[in-house]
């Protein structure tokens, strides 16, 4: 099975569980590193997830993961929080973002630039402005490669 049909069945697997206990999946990834293969799963909820909540998630899809078996590789499945610098993946999660400082590359230059790091000012679905120092950037949504929420130092 292809990485991306994994991810669709892990997700299909933990979505009701997550919608159940009001939380909220941020992302799901199956990666080879070194000769190893994990399937981290990353969630959220209202007010941060603490590692007992994770824990649980982490025991309902193993279980659902034994039951249906849509890896044939061994594989270590981490449950976890997207952190501090949360990736935006999704325009709502674009949407949640808004006045907060933020960190986006583009697939290609945009005004010269490929990556912006700032206060994202708004999106309206279609741009999203960012501003560096005094100067507003706006940027075609269908350019931004990744985004994510940025710790300012």
């Amino acid at each position: 099975m292809s990485t991306s049909k994994i991810k669709t069945a892990v997700e299909e697997m933990v979505k009701p569980y997550l919608d159940e206990h009001g939380f909220e999946l941020v992302d799901v990834e199956y990666v080879k590193e070194g000769s190893n293969w994990f399937l981290r799963v990353y969630v959220d909820k209202e007010g941060n997830i603490d590692i007992d909540e994770c824990g649980r998630i982490s025991e309902y899809l193993s279980e659902k993961l034994d039951e249906n078996d849509p890896i044939s590789d061994a594989y270590f499945l981490e449950v976890s929080s997207p952190g501090a610098e949360r990736p935006l993946k999704k325009p709502e999660d674009v949407r949640r973002a808004v006045g907060k400082h933020v960190y986006a590359t583009t697939y290609e230059p945009v005004g010269g630039l490929k990556e912006f790091e700032g206060t994202l000012l708004s999106f309206d679905g279609e741009e999203i402005v960012i501003e560096i120092g005094k100067k507003k950037h706006t940027i075609p949504y269908t350019k931004v490669a990744s985004a994510r929420l940025a710790i300012v130092f």
